[in-house]
């Protein structure tokens, strides 16, 4: 079996899994709400930090409906080094936004995860730091008070 055709199957998974994992984190953000807050939490400050993390949930959504759509169309199914990058960053993504889940990290860190890995697959290396870029910038965006007052 050539290493194209076991990059397609393998790639599919993990953007199926990390899928899946946001789908989770977006049915169950509660816990993951209430861990970003002090213990003794206004109303008010629980619900910017879900419009936060919701925020940050449809990027990633949106993200995968571009890659999907890449994907399936055939423009980046065969390409080797895209599959790769690929499927790593949709690994190491899968793992550490199940550590998010489990371990209820802080709502800005999946930022930094977005940053990190969804940008990584979302082309060549070319687009790798103009899309991290735009992602925290988003994160800076949407943390800041003035948007959500």
């Amino acid at each position: 079996m050539s290493a194209v055709n076991s990059l397609v199957p393998a790639r599919f998974l993990t953007i199926m899994a990390h899928l899946v994992i946001v789908i989770t984190i977006f049915w169950s953000r509660d816990n993951n709400i209430k861990a970003c807050l002090p213990l003794d939490f206004t109303q008010e400050q629980y619900e910017n930090e879900d419009k936060k993390l919701v925020v940050a949930l449809a990027v990633t959504l949106g993200l995968f409906a571009i890659e999907l759509a890449g994907f399936f169309s055939g423009v980046s199914m065969f390409n080797c080094s895209q599959g790769l990058l690929s499927t790593g960053a949709h690994a190491s993504a899968s793992v550490a936004l199940l550590f998010f889940l489990f371990e209820q990290w802080d709502c800005d860190i999946y930022w930094w995860i977005l940053a990190i890995c969804r940008s990584g697959s979302a082309g060549t290396i070319g687009l790798f730091l103009p899309s991290a870029a735009c992602c925290l910038l988003l994160w800076r965006f949407y943390s800041s008070s003035q948007f959500l007052d």
